[in-house]
């Protein structure tokens, strides 16, 4: 039966090298996909508790909360860090 909690968790694939974005200045931006057959999008927030190196691919267990009044220019989402997966040399 399924945990209510589990509804607001995903599983992100983090790639080894983040990539040029620009959110409200330039910037590196994480890249991330929920399946391997998915297209690598950028992340234009951190995610809470993780600490990235570049040069590993992750696989991350996270965790999404709804900002009730986020800033004009974030995320209205906040990604927490549930749990590493694994973390491949690149």
């Amino acid at each position: 039966m399924p945990n209510s909690s589990s509804a607001n968790e995903k599983t992100f694939i983090i790639a080894s090298q983040t990539a040029d974005c620009t959110g409200v200045a330039p910037m590196k931006c994480l890249q991330v996909k929920e399946k391997e057959s998915d297209n690598w999008e950028n992340l234009y927030t951190n995610i809470e508790g993780f600490t990235y190196e570049p040069g590993f691919e992750y696989v991350l267990k996270v965790k999404t909360e709804k900002i009730e009044n986020p800033p004009m220019d974030a995320s209205s989402i906040r990604y927490i860090l549930v749990k590493e997966v694994s973390k491949t040399k690149k």
